[in-house]
């Protein structure tokens, strides 16, 4: 038996973006319980990485009722394109920036302690700059290069606080992409 198996799942919500299950289960030791999920498509994290910088975006977020800086991400909420596909339309659509090269760094998983979604994480490279075509939710939008020692601050102080954001910053350094100035 599994450790946790579905009995019974009730859709409680569903839009365009998402949907939100209930699910009666039963554990392995007969025991009954249930779980609230939220289904969304992956997204797609871009690192758009200049020679001096790496391309941050700002925008509001209505959930928290903040304008926050983070990365280029997003995802589609009807095609399910490739994610390297869907990494260069969203770098594009958000920065109008276009890359020679997309390097895939790794998946990661949103929360999983209550969503099925993930994220793809890519590095973007050879960069030229073009037409941003954001859409309505995105209005607002401001594009914006960093430098690495003004990206750190911002991580330091809690400025960016998405943690699809954090999370990358940290791979990134674990692959050796990014090196952290020394503080000074």
């Amino acid at each position: 038996m599994p450790e946790i198996e579905r009995v019974n799942r009730v859709t409680v919500y569903r839009n365009r973006w998402m949907q939100v299950y209930e699910d009666s289960v039963r554990r392995a030791d007969g025991s009954e319980g249930i779980y609230g999920i939220v289904d969304k498509p992956h997204f797609a994290v871009i690192v758009p990485l200049h020679e001096d910088g790496i391309t941050l975006v700002q925008q509001f977020r209505y959930p928290i009722g903040q304008r926050v800086w983070e990365l280029p991400q997003g995802s589609w909420e009807s095609a399910h394109p490739t994610p390297e596909t869907l990494a260069r339309a969203e770098l594009a659509e958000e920065t109008g920036l276009r890359a020679e090269r997309m390097q895939a760094l790794g998946f990661l998983h949103a929360a999983y302690g209550y969503s099925t979604q993930g994220y793809h994480i890519f590095v973007a490279t050879g960069l030229q700059q073009g037409a941003s075509a954001l859409e309505p939710e995105e209005l607002g939008l401001i594009a914006r290069k960093f430098s690495l020692p003004q990206i750190r601050q911002l991580l330091l102080s809690g400025a960016i606080s998405d943690a699809t954001t954090v999370a990358t910053f940290g791979l990134l350094q674990l692959h050796g992409i990014v090196h952290w100035p020394p503080d000074r």
